[in-house]
């Protein structure tokens, strides 16, 4: 099976950021304001599960480099010296010197290894080319999460707003029951329900305003924007952007072949999973012999002379086999493991495989349900906000009661909560069904 190239602008990423080069992330300042396309980049240069993808990848360039070194002559310099105490020469003559050196450099290269080394460089190209595909699959992890932590920010702050308008209403309501207390309207009574549901609203009010504080940090975790090294609070960002609807339409018909095709962690096992069938031939190359050719050259001491000028010179060139006749059955082990390990990953790509037909399903779900909500909440709230206005009206008029008033306020407030939510959860759906096809960002789409 042929498998989808890793896309240019994974390519672009790794070049244009950096991506391969040394040093530790700094803290860089965050866009001001801080709009949603501006979250995302920053989080493709700092997020600290990208920049650890990032260098898994270095670490596969290290190990393509050194299984290469397989396949390449390696030359060596060996050098010895040795001194024999005379009364081991005595009966070889009093001209041999107590003194033995040499110099030698030889130069191996591997002519063949029964596959091994074909099978090594293979395996390790796989992997690397896996490693690119994990780099993908993280960065649609990453900006998803960056997508939602961003709309938990806007959801906080709308939230805010609503409570914030909540307040100032039945603040209103309160002042128009004094009033109509002073006036001789109405009982005590209506005055201290109203000062009760004033009091409550501000409990709300209190919780938005500290859910908005807690979904701050964690959109700057998701980002990967740290503490100043100054050691000061890091600053608020300014945040832009509103929660709005805009419906998106996907048929599972199309959407499951674009996950299957499109999906870079798919992708990646079965890159794996040919990684592994090059593993089986790398372990089955121990049944084979391997052939060398070494060469070099050589400066030994000079068995009549201790002068260096006398030493003796030349070059070397031979052949040098070896054939692992019996092993103790040791190439048999590591072959059945490696075929283990092939089927193994069959059997996740397998897996994971349905695994993915499955989260595709899910967040279709997701996004049919959250349309619906949403439409429908568009809906409530201006039937909320006309039933807040004739309540008003007939109570002016004394034709409704106070409790009939507060009930409108609740409902309204409601209704805009759940059209909040339901806006949310739409715009995360939308996020979610683009990275269970294997799109990734709409920001970073070719």
């Amino acid at each position: 099976m042929k498998l989808p190239s890793v896309p240019l602008a994974l390519l672009v990423l790794l070049g244009s950021t950096g991506a391969l080069a040394q040093g530790a992330p700094t803290v860089t300042p965050l866009p001001v304001p801080l709009d949603l396309r501006a979250a995302v980049n920053y989080a493709v240069e700092h997020n600290y599960s990208i920049l650890q993808a990032r260098e898994r990848i270095r670490e596969q360039e290290g190990l393509i480099i050194e299984v290469k070194a397989l396949a390449l002559p390696n030359a060596a310099v060996n050098s010895g010296y040795s001194r024999t105490d005379s009364g081991l020469l005595k009966d070889r003559g009093p001209e041999v010197s107590e003194d033995d050196w040499r110099i030698a450099l030889e130069v191996r290269q591997s002519l063949y290894s029964g596959g091994g080394v074909k099978a090594a460089l293979d395996a390790q190209r796989l992997v690397r080319e896996s490693s690119l595909l994990e780099l993908q699959a993280v960065i649609n992890d990453a900006l998803l999460q960056v997508r939602t932590r961003f709309y938990d920010v806007l959801l906080a702050r709308e939230q805010i707003t609503v409570q914030e308008e909540n307040v100032r209403l039945l603040t209103e309501q309160l002042q128009t029951a004094r009033d109509r207390f002073d006036a001789g309207s109405v009982s005590n009574f209506d005055v201290l329900r109203a000062e009760v549901a004033l009091a409550n609203a501000r409990t709300p009010l209190i919780r938005a305003r500290n859910q908005y504080r807690i979904s701050i940090d964690q959109l700057r975790q998701a980002l990967g924007y740290g503490e100043p090294a100054t050691g000061s609070s890091p600053a608020m960002p300014e945040v832009v952007g509103e929660l709005t609807f805009s419906p998106a339409a996907y048929e599972l018909s199309a959407a499951l072949p674009a996950a299957r095709a499109n999906r870079p962690d798919l992708q990646r096992l079965a890159k794996v999973e040919e990684a592994r069938r090059a593993g089986v031939t790398l372990r089955e190359a121990g049944y084979r012999p391997t052939l060398d050719v070494v060469g070099g050259y050589q400066f030994r001491k000079s068995g009549n002379s201790e002068r260096f000028r006398d030493s003796l010179d030349g070059w070397t060139l031979g052949l040098q086999s070896s054939w692992a006749i019996f092993d103790g059955r040791r190439t048999k082990g590591g072959v059945i493991q490696a075929r283990s390990q092939l089927e193994q990953a069959r059997l996740l790509t397998a897996e994971q495989t349905l695994a993915v037909e499955v989260e595709v399903r899910q967040a279709l779900s997701a996004l049919q349900e959250a349309a619906e909500l949403a439409d429908a909440a568009g809906r409530v709230v201006e039937q909320a906000e006309e039933a807040v206005r004739l309540a008003d009206a007939r109570y002016g008029a004394g034709t409704v009661t106070q409790l009939e008033v507060l009930q409108a306020r609740v409902a309204l407030t409601e209704a805009r909560t759940n059209q909040l939510q339901a806006n949310y959860s739409h715009n995360v759906a939308v996020a979610a069904v683009r990275r269970a096809m294997g799109q990734g960002d709409a920001f970073l789409a070719p």
